[in-house]
């Protein structure tokens, strides 16, 4: 028999169960006669009175009877333990009480009663209640501190740690003295039985079986892995079993390696694209951003405060705020106080459509570099306000670059998207337009006979960005959170994605690697399909899709197509110095044509001629083809 486990077991049982009254009971009666019996030994110690043994054991007999009767007048044997409080004392007080009372009886009734007896009593009465009150403090500080290891044993997770390389390692002694995580061994797909690395064993696991029956033996909470790409190579395998099983996936960022902090944080849906994440130089970016002022419209929202977040940290000499949005602006400026207290920003309500707000903004902080981020970007909304679409996608970007043009702004970075690419929507049409625009307007500035340095207008395109306001990602977190269901439009609408700091990091490598006037586009890697999306999610949350969590199909909303266009098709583009980034290629417009087109539209939109702008937009650009909306009419009427 083990006898380590089987005392801890009795610990386990003693703690974690109350004790029956009956043995409640007989512990009492154990302290109050032994309380007795010190009275007795301290009477024949201290005073050398011989005690007589007869009277001895009849003493303790009539101890352990008045003990009893005390105890059951008073109850105390139906006092749970750990819940002792001041009232109960004074019951364990009146049950010594009553015992050292009929022992006086007892003496006095027998004839014998000196000064001795008296004080002989009177301890009897103080150390039984201290026996008593001491048993039940020592009893209580035990439970704490019971409760404290179990408490802290839940909270401190039993976790193994993904492979052996050197990083994997060196969490070892990383985590020694974390309070929230214990590493019991390695988890690796192959190990000789019994190997050690740094004291702890490995585990070798090969199906889901064997990591069942692994962290049912370690009592395990979680997995965690010491790089990404470990965590995305074993995304159909380790990462799957765990998250079937119950048991967290985690990952420590390998930038912290070496700080004196330690996080962990849990596998995001983001680590697991079947792509490994881009990763671009910061030294040239440095470099070209520090000492300029630099404005960012579109501020507050997803990809516009990431822009604001990483441009902060390249010494500029200020940044200006540009959104129409409140709160988030407001939200914000308290971040940017917050981490770059020495950053000099000025944070500004305006709106792209106001042409005195942007003139206003321009001619007092005078940027050398614009990104213009501010874009109404959901699909099937602007299917039905197509006239605020424009307004502000398309005349809003005509004003920021008319504005850089005459304030001699250096460079106009704007902010584009996939849909663009054969837009079967308004969104993107109007966003393809504005690249007419911004385009058309840059290439008539370098054509004109002048040595005058000009604005240089930059595009840049991508797909869907995770996590960002109103995606996917966001969505389907509430959705399971709420129990679900989970809603997809289509099983088999496929989108590109990209994380919100790649596409940042795109947005300024183009603003860098620009000689003015393209359209960049960012190979995305493979087509993800929504649906596989929502089941790792939901695998991920910890439950079964279709059976914890339902999946419902509800259709492609207005504008919304199955399949995005590939950016990076080598047809359609040119290469750059970068492999992930190339250019497109896309017909030229003539200044003249764009600004007609643009000022038409605007007309428009301000007449709410929704239909009769939509015609236009068709016409601007040809490839235009509506799906599922009803401005698909125009398209029939059109042949």
């Amino acid at each position: 028999m083990d006898w380590k486990n089987t005392i801890k077991s009795s610990f386990v049982k003693l703690f974690s169960n109350f004790v029956s009254p009956k043995l409640v009971l007989f512990f009492d009666v154990c302290l109050s006669s032994a309380a007795s019996f010190m009275v007795l030994l301290a009477v024949y110690l201290i005073f050398k009175i011989q005690v007589n043994a007869t009277f001895a054991l009849q003493y303790m007999l009539l101890a352990v009877l008045f003990s009893l009767m005390g105890f059951g007048l008073c109850s105390t044997y139906n006092i749970v333990i750990r819940h002792t409080d001041f009232k109960d004392t004074l019951r364990f007080a009146l049950a010594a009480l009553i015992k050292v009372l009929l022992l006086t009886l007892t003496w006095l009734l027998v004839g014998n009663f000196h000064l001795i007896t008296v004080l002989t009593l009177s301890a009897d009465l103080v150390l039984t209640f201290i026996f008593l009150m001491l048993f039940r403090f020592i009893i209580v500080s035990l439970y704490d501190f019971y409760k404290a290891k179990i408490r802290e044993r839940m909270f401190c997770k039993r976790i193994l740690v993904y492979g052996t390389s050197d990083l994997s390692i060196s969490l070892i002694a990383r985590f020694k003295d974390s309070p929230q995580y214990e590493i019991v061994g390695f988890l690796v797909p192959q190990a000789p039985q019994g190997r050690k690395l740094a004291g702890v064993r490995c585990y070798e696991f090969s199906s889901r079986e064997d990591l069942a029956q692994i962290a049912g033996n370690l009592s395990l909470r979680a997995v965690i892995f010491s790089r990404d790409a470990d965590a995305a190579s074993e995304q159909d395998r380790l990462v799957k079993y765990a998250t079937e099983l119950g048991l967290e996936v985690l990952i420590t960022p390998e930038t912290q390696a070496y700080s004196s902090g330690l996080r962990v944080r849990e596998v995001n849906i983001e680590d697991l694209l079947e792509r490994p994440v881009i990763r671009l130089s910061t030294a040239k970016m440095e470099d070209y951003f520090k000492g300029r002022v630099v404005m960012v419209s579109g501020a507050a929202g997803s990809i516009g405060s990431q822009l604001c977040r990483q441009i902060a940290s390249f010494g500029i000499k200020k940044l200006i705020l540009f959104d129409n949005a409140e709160t988030p602006m407001h939200q914000l400026r308290l971040e940017m106080e917050e981490r770059f207290p020495e950053l000099d920003f000025v944070p500004v309500v305006g709106d792209v459509r106001s042409k005195r707000r942007l003139d206003f903004v321009m001619r007092n902080w005078r940027p050398q570099i614009v990104f213009h981020a501010a874009a109404y970007k959901h699909v099937p909304l602007m299917e039905e306000n197509p006239c605020e679409a424009v307004r502000v996608n398309v005349s809003g970007t005509r004003n920021i670059a008319d504005k850089c043009v005459e304030y001699g702004v250096e460079r106009m970075v704007m902010i584009s998207t996939d849909k663009a690419v054969n837009p079967t929507n308004v969104m993107g049409c109007t966003k393809r337009i504005a690249e007419i625009y911004v385009q058309s307007l840059g290439l008539h500035l370098a054509s004109l006979a002048s040595d005058a340095p000009h604005t240089e207008f930059v595009t840049t395109r991508f797909g869907n960005v995770l996590g960002s306001n109103g995606s996917v990602i966001p969505r389907f977190r509430e959705q399971i959170m709420a129990g679900g269901p989970v809603t997809v439009t289509d099983p088999r609408i496929t989108r590109f994605f990209m994380t919100i700091p790649e596409a940042c990091s795109l947005v300024m490598e183009a603003a860098v690697m620009s000689d003015g006037n393209e359209i960049f586009v960012f190979d995305m890697g493979d087509a993800v399909k929504i649906d596989h999306l929502a089941r790792r999610m939901i695998e991920l949350a910890g439950f079964v899709p279709d059976k914890d969590i339902k999946i419902v199909y509800t259709g492609l909303r207005p504008g919304e197509k199955l399949y995005e266009e590939v950016l990076s098709d080598k047809e359609n583009t040119l290469p750059t110095s970068h492999e992930r980034i190339r250019i497109a290629r896309v017909r030229d417009y003539p200044y003249e044509q764009a600004a007609g087109y643009v000022n038409r539209l605007n007309d428009l939109a301000k007449a709410v001629e929704a239909e009769e702008m939509v015609r236009l937009m068709k016409e601007v650009v040809p490839e235009y083809i509506s799906n599922n909306s009803a401005f698909e009419a125009l398209d029939r009427k059109n042949g």
